[in-house]
């Protein structure tokens, strides 16, 4: 390979990921990094780095490839990866960019134009504008990822979405255009990889399922597509064959369609002009890395590889874990973690490790966790076990919910459209893993760590207590009586396999389990199944302030997009108060009541932690009481 630098224009577990196959290859790696990741995993484990005010800085980051000496750029995935602008500078600079040209990208990037592509290729597209009846998708027509993106159920309600949509995409994109299409009641999403190099080759490596989302943000992807036929399957490969012959495309790529359910027919959504997040699935079932082949691209060397040589073997499924609480309404987390494992029995893409401070200032996601089997039930059975032996503690993520949906009868059955999370009851179909037997675990090791005076029960020494103390009252949310002599909390039987290093293995009422555990001053945690469990001793409680009923607090660290109430002001109960916004999600705030703003702590353009107190409504009773007195 001629390259000898490659610069990541990215961070997190993207551009560990890269760096991976680079230095394989024998490349020298560059990161570039803001000041908030001036430590971060990705720098320290690139062999040069360069500081840049901005990851979307194209000035900047091209300025750093070229003080450098890099022959390519990488950019990953999100920030720079499609902006067509990015790729005019880095050519102009002399410098290769691991993707497709400006010209293929601006015009790929906008799916108006991506649409008018794919009838040329003879490739189906859904139905738009007058020919769309109600229900609608309101999507922009610049990028993707799910922003800027509404579903409108009525005439009635097409204003606030379209308004909606365009502040997103406006944010996001900077560019407000909308599209107005055809909106599936129930699909499947499936997308096409492409691979395409400049000597006119252009292959496909197979399609994935990306069907499992919420709020059309990805959540489960697997490869093969679990309930395609080969007839269809081979239509889809194809199509996007032809639209990337048609674009002149070169590179990796992929090609989305909606797949309706009711006909079975499949429509054109876009095509994405960069490496997926959920490529590692592909690469599972290929056995390719498709950063490799990308950069032989940008080296303008043919692929090593025609049709014929690529053969899918077994099943792959790919869960993302975010820092959100999936069973408290999927709101944005951050914080700092204290102890994360991540499972040795999978793949795992990840940038994140104990200690380490998650902020709402980048996309939410901290890592993926791929599973690959025989079959796909072999390969949903690993992930279930990976999902189990991931913990982190410190935040709270979605991995106990990922756990507990693939899990589900709903996966195992394949009966997972696009709208599925957002349409069913999830307390029905995923709820909340009960916290009684994560009680049980925490109150053990407490009670182990309040009878041991040598020092921390679940050093990594392995320490163990000599003898069985009295019966000890822990306090967690609650009493709980804990009789080591006896091998009982509460009454239910537990005995303790091993302690140590923070996992406790043990047999709880007849159940082998294992869990890791962390024992601090105000607050017990643990990690089972994936979920993170937190009991706070009721003794540190005494003296905190409790919020009053008409107080709005911030359920989720964020920006404040939209304050629409001033103190003085008369509200009616649900009227929205303002708007908060973090990691690609809006959350209107409302009163809880009728009655008067007494308090406004919000700022448009503000940040505001999780849990600050933005606006206090005095009920009209209250008011009405005051005025008569």
């Amino acid at each position: 390979m001629a390259l000898q630098t490659v610069l990541i224009a990215n961070r997190g577990e993207i551009a560990l990921r890269v760096m991976r196959t680079a230095h394989r290859l024998g490349l020298r790696t560059v990161a570039v990094f803001t000041e908030l990741d001036a430590d971060a995993p990705h720098v320290r484990a690139a062999d040069e780095a360069v500081q840049v005010p901005s990851y979307l800085d194209v000035e900047a980051v091209v300025s750093a490839a070229l003080a450098t000496g890099a022959d390519v750029v990488h950019p990953g995935y999100g920030f720079l990866s499609e902006r067509s602008t990015f790729a005019a500078a880095l050519a102009e600079a002399g410098v290769a960019l691991a993707g497709p040209s400006a010209a293929v990208m601006e015009l790929m990037g906008r799916k108006d134009a991506a649409r008018e592509v794919a009838v040329e290729a003879g490739v189906p597209v859904v139905p738009t504008g007058e020919h769309a009846d109600f229900p609608v998708l309101v999507k922009a027509a610049a990028g993707g990822g799910g922003k800027g993106m509404r579903v409108v159920r009525s005439a009635a309600e097409m204003d606030d979405a379209v308004a909606a949509a365009r502040r997103e995409a406006a944010a996001a994109f900077g560019d407000d255009t909308m599209l107005v299409e055809k909106y599936v009641e129930s699909g499947r999403h499936v997308e096409v990889q492409v691979m395409a190099d400049a000597h006119g080759t252009v292959l496909h490596l197979g399609e994935r399922d990306c069907s499992a989302q919420r709020r059309h943000q990805k959540v489960l992807e697997e490869s093969p597509a679990p309930t395609v036929d080969d007839a269809t399957r081979a239509r889809l490969h194809g199509a996007a064959v032809a639209l990337a012959r048609q674009v002149g495309y070169t590179g990796a790529g992929t090609v989305e369609f909606l797949l309706d359910n009711a006909t079975g027919e499949f429509y054109f959504l876009e095509m994405n002009t960069r490496l997926q997040v959920e490529h590692p699935v592909t690469e599972a079932v290929t056995g390719l890395d498709l950063v490799e082949l990308q950069l032989l691209v940008a080296d303008g060397r043919p692929l090593p590889i025609t049709q014929d040589d690529v053969r899918t073997e077994g099943h792959a499924i790919e869960a993302r874990v975010y820092a959100e609480d999936a069973f408290g309404g999927f709101l944005p987390q951050a914080g700092t973690t204290s102890i994360v494992r991540w499972p040795s029995t999978a793949r795992v893409d990840h940038a994140l490790g104990a200690n380490q401070v998650v902020s709402t200032a980048y996309d939410p996601m901290l890592g993926k966790v791929v599973a690959h089997g025989p079959d796909r039930e072999a390969a949903r059975r690993a992930l279930v076990r990976a999902l189990d032996d991931t913990a982190i503690l410190g935040l709270t993520t979605n991995a106990g919910f990922l756990r507990a949906l693939v899990a589900s009868e709903a996966f195992r059955q394949n009966r997972i459209d696009t709208a599925w999370l957002d349409r069913v009851d999830l307390d029905v179909e995923v709820p909340r893993p009960d916290d009684a037997l994560p009680r049980q675990l925490c109150a053990w090791v407490s009670a182990m760590i309040a009878a041991s005076d040598t020092g921390h029960a679940f050093a990594a020494d392995g320490f163990r207590l000599g003898a069985p103390p009295a019966p000890t009252l822990v306090e967690l949310d609650r009493e709980v009586v804990v009789d080591r002599a006896a091998g009982t909390v509460d009454g239910v039987p537990v005995r303790e396999l091993a302690a140590a290093d923070h996992v406790l293995e043990a047999v709880v009422d007849g159940r082998r389990v294992r869990a890791v555990v962390n024992v601090q001053a105000d607050v017990v945690e643990v990690a089972w199944q994936g979920h993170r469990f937190t009991f706070t001793r009721p003794d540190r409680l005494a003296g905190t302030v409790q919020v009053g009923d008409g107080s709005i607090t911030a359920p989720m660290p964020g920006t404040v997009l939209d304050v629409r109430v001033a103190v003085g002001d008369s509200v009616a109960e649900g009227d929205v108060l303002g708007v908060l916004e973090a990691m690609k999600m809006e959350l209107s705030l409302t009163a809880p009541f009728a009655g008067t703003l007494t308090t406004v702590e919000a700022t448009t353009g503000g940040q505001v932690p999780l849990g600050a107190v933005l606006f206090v409504v005095e009920p009209e009773s209250d008011a009405g009481q005051e005025q008569s007195a």
